[in-house]
């Protein structure tokens, strides 16, 4: 249900459910958790990318088992819907989306970082057209990442927005052509991994908390974040590669 690609520093996890449109079971959910703990465990992989084999990213819940009377079972204790949408990590994860990623499985990609999506990607929280609500971060992060009255039409319509119009309201950071949004996405993660890994992961969680602090507990944080990164080996080779006018080596550590 899910394969794990390593590239240097990216770990490349898909969902392989194709039969299903990599909807989200009980099984998928464990195996996409059990990806996340290899991207957070493994002190040689920096960033995350979330894409997916076949024509659709993740069709959300599997309905059929819903049905079943097996809506609570569908996630998993610590990560919840997919195994991600209430998961705590550190190191940053990009969706890369081409094709539909509606109801549980736009909410995947919401729980992500960052997100590329192909020009064929349709997006969208259709739950209302069958009695339900997007209850796994849709209704909650859709907000965050579209102008309120666009995030309560896709909410109340269950109708799709194209990857075009996202990306023109800042949800999605890059739309490319259908084929190549791993490439993409392996682009955007070479760009973060060129910093400082324990920076990044710590700039991270400073966005992620700011939205809940006041101005003066962000910069609190952040300064407490400079102390913790001032004892590390990466925050000595970063004004030394400066100095020696190189690019910096950095360790994770």
């Amino acid at each position: 249900m899910i394969q794990f690609e390593v590239d240097g520093h990216i770990g490349v996890i898909r969902l392989d459910r194709v039969e299903a449109r990599n909807a989200i079971n009980a099984e998928m959910s464990a195996a996409i958790e059990g990806a996340i703990d290899r991207l957070e465990d493994d002190d040689e992989l920096w960033v995350g990318i979330l894409g997916h084999n076949g024509p659709v990213f993740c069709a959300g819940a599997d309905l059929k088992a819903i049905a079943a009377g097996q809506a609570g079972k569908l996630g998993t204790a610590r990560g919840g819907l997919g195994g991600l949408v209430r998961r705590e990590r550190t190191k940053p994860l990009i969706a890369a989306i081409d094709g539909h990623a509606v109801a549980g499985g736009l909410e995947l990609a919401l729980a992500c970082d960052l997100r590329v999506a192909s020009s064929s990607a349709q997006l969208g929280i259709p739950e209302v057209k069958r009695s339900l609500v997007a209850s796994a971060g849709g209704l909650v992060r859709l907000p965050y990442v579209l102008p309120p009255a666009v995030a309560m039409e896709l909410a109340l319509t269950g109708d799709t927005i194209t990857a075009e119009r996202a990306h023109h309201f800042g949800m999605i950071n890059k739309v490319c052509e259908p084929g190549a949004v791993i490439d993409e996405a392996k682009a955007l993660a070479a760009r973060v991994i060129a910093n400082a890994p324990l920076a990044v992961r710590e700039s991270r969680r400073l966005i992620i908390d700011g939205a809940h602090q006041t101005d003066l507990e962000g910069m609190e944080a952040a300064t407490e974040a400079q102390v913790r990164l001032a004892a590390t080996e990466d925050r000595s080779e970063g004004p030394r590669a400066f100095i020696e006018k190189r690019r910096p080596v950095w360790k994770g550590r």
